[in-house]
């Protein structure tokens, strides 16, 4: 598509309804980056201001993001991530109409570090499994989490884990029923490499991190994790 500057609509308004056609067409899917001022100037035949100014009205208009020194890209849809006293993400993404997905990215016992046994309330030098796993909703990542368990009373876990690809089903064939948040802590910060690239995002792109500790109906810790959030993809809300 071309802009026509004999229609009498001015051409910077042309060039947004032209980008707007193609991100409605899926020629630009959510997040993606689309071409540079210079390229988009050189496509319709007109200076950068011209295109800045499409642009401006598109991010106005809520289709696109402009991220200071990398790019212009499709704003994605945010995903209501709420956060509750039974907080069960395949729950969530289905209230939403979200087709909730995951897989295992590792699995491994280790001793436990001092944050982690602190949150387990564990002893020094206790044994923690740690299961990692990539959450999707409708085959978009969501976010990694690191879950943490006392390996001496789940020893079987990994292997549950692995039937069942549910924590609350393999708690639930261990013997704990039902859990419950006790905290939930949120922060910010840029992602690691691996975590940006699991998360389809760009390494300059914050994300959002939530550390939370579940309890038995006793109170006693079963988990504690760090889930690490896309910060364009989620927000994260509370609720009673």
């Amino acid at each position: 598509m071309s802009v026509d500057r004999s229609r009498g609509v001015a051409v910077w308004r042309q060039i947004a309804d032209i980008l707007k056609a193609e991100i409605v067409g899926a020629r630009y899917s959510a997040g993606a980056q689309l071409p540079t001022e210079n390229a988009m100037a050189s496509r319709f035949g007109v200076n950068r201001h011209t295109v800045r100014r499409a642009v401006a009205t598109l991010v106005e208009e809520g289709l696109l993001t402009v991220a200071q020194g990398r790019g212009t890209f499709v704003r994605e849809d945010v995903i209501d991530y709420a956060v509750r006293k039974r907080t069960r993400f395949s729950e969530i993404m289905s209230a939403q109409s979200r087709v909730p997905g995951g897989r295992l990215l590792m699995s491994r016992i280790v001793e436990g570090n001092e944050k982690t046994l602190d949150n387990l309330t564990l002893p020094p030098g206790a044994m923690v499994i740690q299961l990692r796993t990539l959450n999707e909703a409708d085959g978009r990542p969501v976010n990694i989490a690191d879950s943490y368990f006392c390996a001496r009373r789940f020893p079987n876990l990994i292997d549950v884990f692995r039937e069942t690809g549910s924590i609350s089903r393999t708690l639930a064939r261990l013997g704990v029923e039902d859990y419950t948040r006790k905290e939930t802590r949120v922060s910010a910060r840029l992602p690691k490499r691996e975590d940006a690239e699991y998360l389809r995002q760009a390494h300059t792109r914050p994300i959002m991190v939530c550390e939370n500790i579940n309890i038995d109906t006793t109170g006693r810790p079963v988990e504690f994790a760090i889930s690490r959030f896309a910060g364009d993809r989620v927000q994260v809300v509370f609720t009673p």
